[in-house]
């Protein structure tokens, strides 16, 4: 008897999807710890919707803040998610992914970063008192 592992979500999907609290595309797997963003190490978790609305794929990304990196410091940069957590469902195919969806939904109180948001913000530089 054979095990067969499935490869439920595609790097498509990951190309498609951003870290909502600094809008960073990269994301880093670590072996029976999860899947985090290389930028602020907030951890995304995938599950397959219910419900598809007949397209190809629809996934629900849910994004856990506890384990972000420096939210206090790097405010400007990040922004935290409303009570650590948020999702947003994904629905399409490889090549044409939307958004459906986010939970909670942006408000005057949150907003989810976008894509690359703080890309053209540049970190202060230190300032070195021995010149």
């Amino acid at each position: 008897m054979s095990l067969e592992v499935l490869d439920r979500h595609s790097e498509a999907l990951f190309e498609f999807l951003w870290c909502p609290v600094c809008g960073q595309e990269v994301f880093t797997h670590i072996p029976f710890e999860g899947v985090f963003c290389k930028n602020c190490n907030t951890q995304v978790e995938l599950q397959e919707s219910r419900e598809t609305r007949g397209y190809e794929e629809a996934v629900l990304a849910c994004f856990d803040s506890t384990t972000t990196w420096n939210l206090h410091v790097d405010e400007k940069l990040r922004r935290d998610l409303p009570d650590g957590s948020a999702r947003v469902k994904i629905l399409g195919a490889p090549g044409a992914y939307k958004v459906d969806w986010w939970s909670p939904g942006p408000s005057e109180d949150w907003e989810p970063v976008e894509r690359g948001e703080f890309d053209d913000v540049e970190e202060p530089e230190k300032v070195s008192h021995l010149a």
